[in-house]
């Protein structure tokens, strides 16, 4: 956060100096490089147009059941075989004839990763057995977004050893902790499952590294400089367990479950305890100390095209984290495109009122409590966004031995057939450091990340889709909300509000565009400093490797935030230009809650036929 903060600072006086030299427009420089509502359906599709199809053998009625049953098996299977994914996702998995799975961690290795592979293609051709003209519409809809994630998912075979399990933000050991922590206990045998899970969290993370030495053999280990990284967020772990916040929140869940006496409670307590020492404490020390042994095994210090298949990899990535259509070198130019449109406007908007530039500086939402912030986010959004009756939710803050690991804020899906209270962290280091606690909230609350699964919650759609749901497209809405709320009702000026918005927006696409640089055309932190210096006036060393670190750690993950924002963004441009007048912003959001984490390049063709059945009042 501190270098994207300092980013804005040197963003605004770029944008000034562009305005001085009466540039209306920005151009960086680059190389030459090689729904679910019927009104979202395309017209031509489904059964209600071929209610029968005479070349199949079967009718539709047939092949829709036989479609649900290999749906509902896909989820099962998927769901049933990951004990902590099942636990987060269904509060009572025995209504989806699910039973209580062995109690362990998934197994990572190349080989296990070959052999999804290999199923992932077996479950493509059973797929493509169906007559998609012979679903319903809604069927349809779960068709084409199966089909997509596979024939993605089918183009990482060979690249088994390019992943990336653990790294210092976003990876297993800086997450999976957390997650452990917010495991509800609903009953004992929750309580029973969790220890479980925890007692097996040091031969979970053996096999994490020993992978990351299969990769090392591969000549695919890690950088020292990641890997300090990576020992860092180990190392905020390895404290005393009686002062752990694993032992805190452990406490707080027991007294949540009915029926506990006090007597169990305290063998509970005595059980966990002993667990974090024999087995959570052996975990990061036996992790770290297999990370400090593959130091110097790692040559590559730049992203991933360095590395033999690596752009090969990262096209990959970016196909399956982002779901656009565009290739690589389109989407630079997107983004090229977009960062320059608004550069251009920031700077007009300086022009025209010069002080804006030390006011940004000093200027907030005078909201500054995080449920507070909520409530009004909850109100401001009836206008724009489809009607939601309330849903509960809990703030809390993130350990203090954990802020400088873990990002500003985070909002925990809740399953999807409970009313669970909805859970967003607050960072208070990033809070301190300047976070605009507003905006973050957009994103992580309303209209964000929580009123999104809400919403997805209660359409009591195929449960398939919620397992296929494309990060670009989630992680899109979420920035898309986090820049849409500086238009609310927040006391900001006009001026301020288009400012900041534009502001963050280009931070992002900064970001974004490193990040292919970066892994896509080879740039080292040199040319990248060199970069940034020239054309973006960020010259301070320290700010320059910082963000070439969190991009080198990241793959694709900045990419993922920025491209799903700039389709919303380039969907919504569409609609209003074709829509005119009657283009509604709320109708609008519909269309696009409603294709329910589809990636782009199945929400395209729906978006076509939606605009030629526009009704505003639908």
């Amino acid at each position: 956060m501190k270098a994207r903060k300092t980013c804005l600072y040197y963003l605004l006086a770029l944008v000034a100096t562009i305005m001085l030299c009466g540039c209306s427009r920005y151009n960086p420089p680059v190389e030459s490089y090689q729904a679910s509502e019927a009104s979202s359906q395309p017209a031509q599709s489904g059964s209600e147009q071929n209610a029968e199809n005479p070349g199949s053998g079967k009718d539709a009625a047939a092949v829709q059941a036989e479609f649900d049953t290999f749906t509902d098996r896909i989820f099962r299977e998927i769901v049933g075989s990951d004990p902590l994914s099942l636990h987060f996702m269904l509060r009572n998995p025995e209504n989806y004839g699910i039973d209580t799975p062995e109690i362990k961690f998934q197994t990572i290795s190349k080989a296990e990763l070959e052999k999804d592979t290999a199923d992932n293609e077996k479950l493509f051709t059973e797929l493509k057995a169906f007559d998609p003209s012979l679903l319903t519409a809604d069927q349809l809809f779960t068709y084409k977004m199966l089909k997509d994630s596979l024939e993605i998912g089918m183009a990482s075979k060979g690249l088994e050893l390019y992943g990336q399990p653990l790294s210092p933000l976003i990876g297993t050991q800086a997450q999976l902790p957390v997650l452990l922590a917010e495991y509800t206990f609903y009953d004992k045998n929750d309580i029973d499952h969790y220890l479980e899970l925890l007692s097996q969290i040091d031969v979970y993370y053996g096999q994490l590294a020993a992978y990351e030495i299969e990769q090392a053999d591969a000549g695919l280990a890690p950088s020292d400089v990641t890997i300090d990284r990576m020992l860092q967020s180990c190392k905020d772990y390895l404290i005393r367990p009686e002062n752990s916040f694993l032992t805190e929140t452990f406490s707080s869940r027991l007294d949540e479950v009915n029926g506990l006496t006090d007597e169990e409670k305290a063998e509970y307590k005595k059980k966990h305890l002993q667990i974090l020492k024999e087995h959570f404490i052996p975990a990061y020390t036996n992790l770290s100390k297999s990370l400090e042994e593959l130091k110097g095994r790692g040559t590559n210090n730049n992203g991933l095209c360095h590395y033999e298949k690596g752009k090969e990899y990262y096209e990959y990535l970016v196909a399956t984290l982002t779901g656009t259509d565009s290739s690589i070198p389109e989407l630079r130019d997107r983004i090229e495109k977009q960062f320059g449109r608004d550069m251009a406007e920031t700077a007009r908007l300086l022009q025209n009122n010069p002080k804006l530039a030390t006011e940004i500086e000093r200027s907030s939402v005078s909201l500054t409590e995080p449920v507070e912030i909520l409530d009004h986010l909850r109100e401001q959004i009836k206008k724009d966004f489809p009607e939601l009756t309330d849903s509960s939710y809990e703030v809390k803050h993130v350990p203090k031995a954990l802020e400088s690991s873990l990002s500003p804020a985070f909002f925990l899906i809740p399953p999807l057939d409970s009313d669970t209270t909805n859970v967003i962290y607050i960072n208070d280091k990033s809070r301190e450091e300047g976070a605009d606690l507003y905006s973050v909230l957009a994103h992580e609350g309303y209209p964000g990340h929580l009123y999104q699964s809400v919403y997805f919650n209660r359409k009591k759609s195929c449960p398939l889709r919620h397992v296929l749901s494309c990060g670009g497209y989630d992680e899109g809405w979420g920035l898309y909300c986090e820049l849409y709320s500086y238009s609310f009702d927040n006391g900001l000026s006009p001026d301020m509000k288009e400012l900041m918005a534009r502001s963050q927006a280009s931070i992002y696409a900064l970001y974004a565009l490193l990040d292919i640089h970066i892994h896509y055309d080879g740039w080292d932190l040199d040319k990248i400093s060199g970069f940034l210096s020239t054309y973006y006036g960020i010259s301070d060393p320290e700010v320059c490797e910082e963000m070439f670190n969190s991009i080198i750690d990241n793959p694709g993950n900045y990419l993922k935030y920025y491209t799903g924002y700039l389709e919303i963004c380039t969907l919504r441009d569409a609609a209003q230009k074709s829509l005119g007048s009657r283009y509604s912003a709320k109708a609008f959001h519909k269309f696009i809650l409603d294709m329910e984490g589809a990636s782009f390049r199945v929400i395209k063709p729906y978006f076509e036929t939606w605009l030629l059945t526009y009704d505003v009042n639908s």
